[in-house]
């Protein structure tokens, strides 16, 4: 299949050999965990017993990804039923920890949460990998797993924060959302602002990320490509897609959540429930 190619310089041929982490350097790089550590216990800060359960977890589900990711990625095994796994479990764990940062009161929010992540999701890497990367095939793990790592993680932290900032808000604005229903406005003109607000609060931390990217901060992504030996401007054009991708899911992400909750606040009858 034939690409038009973007106008950077022509790519040339160069291979640079990673340097190797073995478990002596990663020994060593826990000391920065523990340095972390002393300076909570130093400040009286209570973060201690945080910190290393959340160095060990770092570490045990990053080496046990390791693995499984190795046998996904093999060229001899690439199985499409396998990457959908790895996608399905993936999707499933980001449902849960959004639902469980949104409420605890609200039933069926994990189905609605995971709906509106995979929906988001689909629709991102769809256009993603079909219109744009175009692999070979269309599950080639090396591009499909890393892209959709990125999209779930910032659509979970959207679903969070809108939903999260939507349930806080209704529960705070019951009053002034009775009156509005008294007066003859439907349910979902009583809480449209609310939702208008949170849906931009979901999509602050993308839209101050897009403001400084490649300014203030060095995202990982370009950062890892860069490690690996990637032409700087190829690196650079992988994250301007990345980002761009972040902004689609995460607004999708918000509108699909929002929208869902807004139908839990009300029953039949049109009348508020109380969570």
């Amino acid at each position: 299949m034939i690409k038009i190619s973007y106008n950077f310089p022509v790519k040339q041929l160069i291979i640079v050999a990673l340097i190797p982490l073995d478990f002596a350097d990663l020994a060593l790089a826990l000391g920065m965990v523990a340095i972390a550590i002393a300076l909570s216990a130093w400040q009286n800060l209570g973060l201690e017993w945080q910190l290393a359960i959340a160095a060990t977890r770092t570490a045990i589900q990053l080496i046990l990804v390791g693995y499984v990711l190795a046998v996904v990625f093999d060229p001899n095994s690439k199985n499409p039923w396998l990457v959908l796994a790895v996608l399905t479990v993936m999707l499933t764990i980001a449902s849960i920890v959004a639902s469980n940062r949104i409420s605890k009161k609200i039933p069926r929010l994990l189905p609605l949460v995971w709906g509106s992540i995979f929906l988001s999701a689909t629709l991102t890497l769809s256009y993603t990998n079909f219109m744009i990367v175009q692999p070979q095939t269309w599950y080639e793990p090396q591009y499909l797993i890393p892209l959709a790592g990125i999209v779930l993680g910032n659509a979970m932290n959207g679903a969070a924060i809108a939903g999260e900032r939507l349930v806080s808000t209704v529960n705070a604005s019951q009053l002034e959302i009775e009156t509005h229903l008294s007066l003859g406005a439907t349910p979902q003109q009583a809480v449209a602002q609310y939702r208008k607000d949170a849906v931009k609060t979901g999509l602050i931390p993308t839209l101050n990320t897009m403001m400084v990217i490649g300014v203030v901060t060095l995202p990982g992504t370009i950062t890892g490509q860069l490690l690996g030996g990637i032409q700087p401007l190829d690196a650079a054009a992988y994250q301007i897609l990345i980002m761009f991708m972040v902004a689609l899911a995460n607004i999708t992400t918000a509108l699909l959540v929002t929208q869902g909750l807004c139908q839990q606040f009300f029953n039949r009858e049109a009348q508020l429930r109380r969570y």
